[in-house]
Order: C-alpha cells, then structure tokens, then sequence
C-alpha cells in the first residue's frame, strides 16, 4: 500500500504544472500602433564668438599709448595701440624728399624737351629755303629732341618709381596705428606703454572677440542626425540665467562626423545684443527629433528579464513570445523594434508568469 500511495503523489505532484501551463489566462489585449515620433533630447554645447583674433604688431615698434583695456567696447577701424618707430619716419622723409627730386628732374626734362622740340620744328622751317639749313644740322636738331624726349619718359619713370616707394614707407608707417578689424570686446590685454613688441606673431598686444553674433556649436550624435534642418530654430539654457530661454538658428551644417566621437559638429547663429550670454558657457540644448514609422506598445506589454525582453501575441487563442528591442518612449507608450506588424495584438499587461503556449481569453 506504501508503495501505491507514494506513486499517487508522484503522479500528482507532476499533473499540477501541466495542469498550471494549459490553465486559461484571462488578459487584455492593446493594438500595435505606428506612427512618427518627434521630441527634444537635451544636448551639451559650446558658445564661441562668431570672430576672433589676436591684435598683432605689422611693424615692430615701441607701445607709445594703449587706448583700450579688457573689457572694452571697440568698433572696425578704432585706434587700439599706437606704436613709435623713429626709423619709420625718417624712411617716409627721405622718400618724400626722393619724391620731390625725381618731380623737379622731370620738370627739368620736359622743359629741356620743349626747347628741343622747338629748334628742331624752327630749323626744319627754315629748310625748305634752298641752302637756308645744312642737312647735318637738320639732323642734329631732331637727335636732339628725340633724345629729350626719352630724357621726359625716363624721368617720369623715376617719379612713379619714387611715388610708389613713398606710398610703401606711408602705409609702414600706418601699421604704427593699430586698428580694430572689426566690432567687437577686448577681452585681454598684454602690452602696455615703453614695451617693445616685434611682427614676428609670437607677441599679441590685444585679443578681441566678436560677442555680439555667437556661435552655438553643438556636437550632435549620428542617431539624431538625420533631423537636422538648416534655418530650424532650436532653444537652450545656460546655468548663469536659469529659467530663461534662447534661441539659436541652424546657419552651419559640416555633413562629416568626427571620426572619435561620432558626432557632428553643427553651428548655430545666436544674437547676443545684450551681452547676457559669453563665449566659453556650456548651454543645455533642446535638440528636435525626429522619428518616423516607429512600432508601439504599451510600456506594460514589454517584458524584461535577465535573460530577454519580449512582448506576448496571440497565436491560435496560445501565448507566443516575440523578442523585441525597446526604444523611445512616448507618454504611456514605448517602440518597439522586432518581428511585428502594425494592427497585431499583444498582451497589455505583460508577464514572464504567462507562459509559452498558455491558452489566452
């Protein structure tokens, strides 16, 4: 009898997980639905100053004044440093004086031509009497104005010559005055009176940047790519004004990705008038996105374990797992990417309780 009773419990003890694995499961089912997805991801970039340069010395020279100072408001074309160079003005006076002796030279010459000109038009009258002009004079007459004449173009040569040289030595000498090339803020300042600077480019005197136009460059991955559109406006924060809101409009699209980050620098125009904003911040950026013919589901329909993320169909009135791959969310929806089609049903609310090939009502 031990023995008989024991294999009944046997038996039992195996008959009560089939009997669990084909027990109906009353669940609700929610349509697979596709459509489009747009939302903002938030972004970290950069604010830089539309232009900037360093403010070199051209010529090299002594700081005679410095006009401006960090900080500073400038304009293109404004006085910044002066320089002094007394080897420079006396270059442009001894140019200035060749100038004014290749003028009189050449007035000389002229005069000299003209005189020419006119005994040999005086003898060549006189020639048409018979025997009134020796033909060899005649001759000596018209050498002579013609070599006036080559004399004049000569000398105007050498006054274009020194007109030139002294137009080089006055705009060396106008590198001395160091301008602003354009509108901008003087952010540092390196050179003051008495010091000597050189035009070797190793010794800026100024920095200037440009901050009234900035540049938003945003890195933005390869995913989000695709939704870059130029002229689009797009919004962000900086730490320094919180709550308030800007906008950037795409201006510069390098369709090329960085080769290490895999993302692509892309640059936004910002007006900054006011001065509120400063190159170098760190803005948070709403970045659009956008995704179209994308497969959702109920956030409740997707099943994750250790070993798979599936979501349950109905197959013959029977549970049947699909492996899936989840995405974006969407309020109380999440995409899904795997071997579904839209209008299918699934499991509302999912479970790895519902198992393979349980009957579903």
């Amino acid at each position: 009898m031990s023995i008989l009773r024991y294999s009944l419990v046997v038996a039992s003890l195996l008959f009560v997980p089939l009997l669990y694995a084909q027990s109906t499961s009353h669940v609700e089912m929610a349509k697979v639905e596709s459509h489009s997805l747009a939302k903002t991801v938030s972004l970290t970039a950069e604010l830089a100053p539309y232009l900037q340069t360093d403010i070199e010395a051209r010529v090299p020279g002594y700081v005679e004044r410095v006009l401006v100072d960090r900080g500073s408001i400038v304009h293109r074309g404004q006085l910044l440093v002066q320089l002094s160079a007394p080897e420079l003005s006396s270059q442009t006076n001894a140019a200035e004086a060749s100038l004014h002796q290749a003028e009189a030279d050449a007035s000389q010459a002229e005069a000299q031509a003209a005189a020419a000109a006119s005994t040999y038009e005086r003898m060549a009258e006189a020639a048409k009497t018979p025997g009134a002009v020796a033909g060899n004079e005649l001759l000596q007459a018209q050498k002579q104005k013609e070599a006036a004449a080559a004399l004049v173009n000569s000398r105007k040569a050498a006054v274009k010559i020194a007109s030139d040289h002294l137009k080089a030595t006055r705009a060396t000498e106008g590198y001395l005055r160091v301008t602003a090339p354009f509108d901008g803020v003087i952010t540092d300042r390196l050179v003051h009176p008495g010091m000597m600077v050189s035009s070797n480019g190793l010794q800026p005197l100024l920095k200037l940047q440009q901050i009234s136009h900035l540049r938003l460059v945003v890195p933005v991955p390869e995913t989000y790519v695709g939704s870059i559109a130029k002229g689009k406006p797009v919004t962000f924060h900086v730490p320094a004004q919180p709550g308030k809101i800007f906008t950037g409009t795409i201006a510069r699209i390098p369709y090329a990705l960085d080769p290490n980050s895999r993302t692509m620098m892309v640059e936004l125009d910002v007006s900054n008038k006011e001065g509120i904003l400063a190159s170098g911040m760190y803005p948070s950026v709403d970045w659009p996105t956008s995704f179209g013919d994308l497969l959702f589901v109920p956030i409740t329909s997707v099943v994750t374990t250790t070993e798979r993320t599936f979501v349950i169909t109905s197959q013959n009135g029977r549970a049947h797992w699909v492996d899936v791959r989840k995405g974006a969310i969407s309020g109380d929806q999440i995409s899904i990417r795997g071997p579904l089609a839209s209008d299918q049903q699934v499991v509302k609310r999912a479970t790895d309780e519902i198992r393979e090939g349980t009957p579903l009502k």
